[in-house]
């Protein structure tokens, strides 16, 4: 059986599901966590929905992974912040 690593191929682009409660700061927060490990990722790179309550955001943000390690540190930093309840 084939590992993760064979299954894609780095590097990419790959979109990351961010979602948390609606913010006034939580898209430009999520910005800021990903170029700690993507310094050159931008807003043009997120696509952004609303709850239809509007408790809530959802941002697609497709980032360039260059390896798995990459990627998996991405997923780290935003899983772990505290306005963020859901990486997908």
């Amino acid at each position: 059986m084939a590992d993760q690593e064979e299954l894609i191929e780095f590097p990419l682009d790959f979109p990351i599901k961010v979602m948390g409660e609606t913010h006034d700061e939580f898209t430009n927060i999520i910005i800021e966590v990903i170029r700690e490990h993507h310094p050159e990722f931008g807003a043009d790179r997120i696509e952004m929905r609303a709850s239809s309550g509007g408790k809530y955001i959802s941002l697609t943000c497709t980032v360039y992974a260059t390896s798995r390690p990459h990627l998996d540190n991405i997923y780290r930093a935003l899983t772990s912040h505290p306005l963020v309840k859901y990486v997908l």
